[in-house]
Parts: structure tokens; C-alpha cells; sequence
């Protein structure tokens, strides 16, 4: 198909004509679809529920070190939920403490504990002129709105194919000690797909901060996701990467468990050395006496170690891996050799990274919301939702159903070839 680039003005004025008319019929359809969250559908939850049979009133409810789970203590977490984790980690247990629910908690905490009381005895960050966050963009959203809570500053830091630029990573780290941390999804990022180079995980572990209050926000949400057995990526463990350069207090790391077990109701955790963890630890005990210890428990009971997850998340693949390439498959037959958008093609996570032409993403986002589908606004995926080039769209597959996909990829393609056309008309 030839190029819109190349098209006279003529011929670009009878394929507007033509796509109105499509999208027209599309919004006739009335459809009433959500893409807007990456959301595990409920297959894949029904395939979990197994655990839910795990206790009935005769069990014992004692971990694999005598711990009573059904009482006060363990503030850490039970033994067999570190050990859990931090196999997933590849940390031992003894750096790694299990909370509740969900890791962006933690992360919130964390960062609301380094305002209120500082960062292991470091000037409490509301006491300071300035406090910065790098923010690599395309990112998460929800990173990007916990800083924003906190009035923290935010600087955007461009992310390559391997991540994000180290160049821009280094000079602001090691030239400005208002720079506190720095939020990174390092395998299979959200919302691109890729993972963190080697090369760029070497260059994160040998940071020079001017801050000595300074930390890698880690958020590993995705380190077992992976869609096929024979392509996966790899990453390598910061911590002790860290820890080899003297420098094992510059990262925190989290995971959970929630788009492995249940969302909203799995586990969750942070990674560090045993000085972060302490000084997590010592507001820790003022804020909760213990964590759920009970799903802790089920928890370890159903995995029961790494292998477990490992095969639990092969059936995840199974059922994520069509809608990944279906998408994919829409999006090379209706738009390949365009020259309108460009794509990312995972290996793994939960998001498919859009690229549209310069200043369409925005009404591409709301074409597809007048017509039923609803996508993550335009501009989330950057700081204070400002796409310098208003191009980025995070596609989310997991959670509609086959021919709900089928449909919400079949009007997207249509809202970009038409909004395409209409930007180059005004042209």
C-alpha cells in the first residue's frame, strides 16, 4: 500500500472521504469496549481460584517455621512468602519484607515516608527547597501520579530501545543533589514492552549520586511475565549488582503478585539491603502490626517456590500471547508501510507501546471513545501527562475477550488511518 506521505492532496482527499464513512459505520455498531487498563481478564483469574480451596477450618495454619499466620507479629512477613518472593527476585529472603495487597502501596509509602522522615536519617525531603524524580517517558502512570502527589518535581528522561538514556541518567544524578530517585519498570516496561540492556542495568548499579539520599525505584512488576517459552528476555539482579560496587543502599525494589494470583488481592514486597530495610522497618512498626499473613500463607502453599509461579504463568502466556498477536497482526496489515505510526513488539508484560504521527495521539484516543472504545488517555504515559509530541498510546490487550479485541483493534487502526489523513490534509 502505498505510503500517505506520498499521496497527492487529491488522493488524500478521497480516502478521508472513505474512512469517514468506516468510522461512520463503526460508530453505528454501538460498541462499549475498555482497553484502558491492563487488566488480567477473568480467565485468567478463574485459572487461580484453586487457591481459594487451600484452607478450611481444619487446617494448620502455621507457616514452615511454627508461625501462627492467624495472629499478631512477623512484621516482615511469614518466612516461606520472603523465600517466595525473593526466589521470584532473585534475592534471598532475608533482604526482601512481604506487605498486603499491592507494590504501588509500598512504593507510595515509601516515598511518603522518605517526605515525613527522610531516607535512613537523611534530611526529611519536606524540609528541602527542592526534590526531583528522573521519570524515563513512555512510563507509568501511576509512578508518575505519586510523585506529582507529593510536589515533587518531575524531569523527563527520553527511553531508548534498551532504556533509558543513561547519558541524561548520570549527568543529573551525579550534578544535582535535589535529585532523589528515579522510577523504573526494567523488564518488559510499561508501557513499551522492552527490558533494560546489561549495559544499561551496569550503568544504573554504578551511579554516582550527589545525594547520598538518593534511590533506584525498581519496580520489577514484570519479571515473570513472559509470552513464549522459547523467546524471553532476561535481566539482570541490581541489587547485587549494587552491592558489588559498595553501593547496596542505592536501590529499592518491588514485585507483587497481583497479575499472578489475584489482582488487588495477591502479594506484594520490597528488596533492598538490610540498612533500607530497617529504616523501612522502624516506621513500619508504627504504622501496622502485621500484614495479612493468612494470604501469605496461601500463597506459598498454592506456588509453593519459583517453579510453581513459573508454571502457573506458562497458562497466563496461553492466554495472553493470542491477544498480543492479534493485535500485532491488525495493526502490520492495516498500517504497515503507511508511514503513519510505529509499534513496539513485546516479548512480554502487559502493553502494547503506540507511536502515531506528531500531534494525533490525543484525538485518536477520543475517535475511539466517540465510537465505544476506551483507551488510556493520550499523554499518560508521560509526566504530568505532557506528550511533547502528542504521539504515544498505551494499548492494553489482556483484559477484553477475543472478538472484543478483534473489534477495539479494528476501529483503532480505523481512527488512525483517519485522523492521519486529516493532519496531513491541514498540512
Amino acid at each position: 500500500m502505498k505510503a500517505y506521505c506520498e499521496m497527492s492532496k487529491e488522493e488524500l482527499a478521497v480516502l478521508e472521504k472513505e474512512l469517514k464513512a468506516q468510522y461512520e459505520e463503526a460508530k453505528a455498531k454501538g460498541l462499549k469496549l475498555d482497553m484502558s487498563r491492563g487488566k488480567p481478564a477473568a480467565e485468567q483469574l478463574d485459572m487461580t481460584m484453586p487457591m481459594m480451596d487451600i484452607f478450611n477450618r481444619n487446617c494448620d495454619m502455621r507457616d514452615e517455621k511454627g508461625v501462627d499466620v492467624r495472629n499478631y507479629g512477623n512484621l516482615e512477613g511469614i518466612w516461606g512468602a520472603r523465600r517466595l518472593l525473593g526466589e521470584m527476585l532473585g534475592v534471598d529472603p532475608e533482604h526482601v519484607i512481604v506487605f498486603g495487597t499491592a507494590s504501588l502501596n509500598v512504593m507510595y509509602d515509601t516515598v511518603s515516608r522518605s517526605v515525613t522522615h527522610g531516607v535512613m536519617g537523611s534530611t526529611p525531603w519536606y524540609k528541602l527547597d527542592k526534590v526531583k524524580f528522573l521519570c524515563p517517558a513512555p512510563g507509568y502512570d501511576r509512578h508518575f501520579a505519586i510523585t506529582e502527589h507529593f510536589g515533587i518535581e518531575m524531569i523527563t528522561i527520553p527511553m531508548n530501545e534498551d532504556g533509558p538514556d543513561m547519558d541524561m541518567v548520570e549527568k543529573l544524578v551525579s550534578e544535582d543533589p535535589a535529585v532523589k530517585g528515579i522510577w523504573c519498570v526494567p523488564m518488559y516496561t510499561n508501557p513499551l514492552g522492552i527490558t533494560y540492556s546489561e549495559e544499561v542495568c551496569r550503568r544504573m548499579a554504578d551511579l554516582n549520586p550527589a545525594a547520598e539520599d538518593f534511590r533506584i525505584y525498581w519496580d520489577n512488576a514484570y519479571c515473570v511475565h513472559h509470552l513464549y517459552e522459547d523467546k524471553q528476555d532476561t535481566l539482570p539482579e541490581l541489587l547485587s549488582m549494587c552491592r558489588a560496587n559498595g553501593k547496596e543502599d542505592m536501590v529499592l525494589e518491588f514485585a507483587s503478585t497481583s497479575k499472578i494470583s489475584f489482582a488487588g488481592a495477591g502479594i506484594s514486597c520490597i528488596a533492598a539491603s538490610l540498612g533500607n530495610l530497617e529504616w523501612v522497618k522502624k516506621s513500619m512498626t508504627i504504622q501496622i502490626i502485621s500484614h495479612d499473613k493468612i494470604n501469605q500463607l496461601r500463597h506459598v502453599l498454592y506456588f509453593k517456590d519459583l517453579n510453581g509461579i513459573k508454571e502457573h504463568m506458562k497458562k497466563h502466556a496461553a492466554i495472553m500471547r493470542p491477544k498480543f498477536e492479534m493485535v500485532l497482526e491488525i495493526m502490520e496489515r492495516e498500517l504497515g508501510g503507511l508511514g503513519i505510526a510505529t509499534w513496539t513488539k513485546p516479548l512480554g508484560g502487559y502493553f502494547i507501546s503506540f507511536n502515531s504521527m506528531d500531534g494525533c495521539a490525543k484525538e485518536i484516543v477520543q475517535r475511539c471513545k466517540d465510537a465505544g472504545v476506551t483507551l488510556t488517555g493520550a499523554g499518560a504515559t508521560y509526566p504530568y501527562k505532557k506528550d511533547p509530541h502528542d504521539s504515544n498510546i498505551r494499548i492494553a490487550p489482556s483484559y477484553p475477550t477475543m472478538e472484543e479485541l478483534r473489534a477495539s483493534g479494528e476501529l483503532f487502526v480505523l481512527c488512525v488511518k483517519l485522523v492521519s489523513v486529516e493532519r496531513l490534509l491541514e498540512k
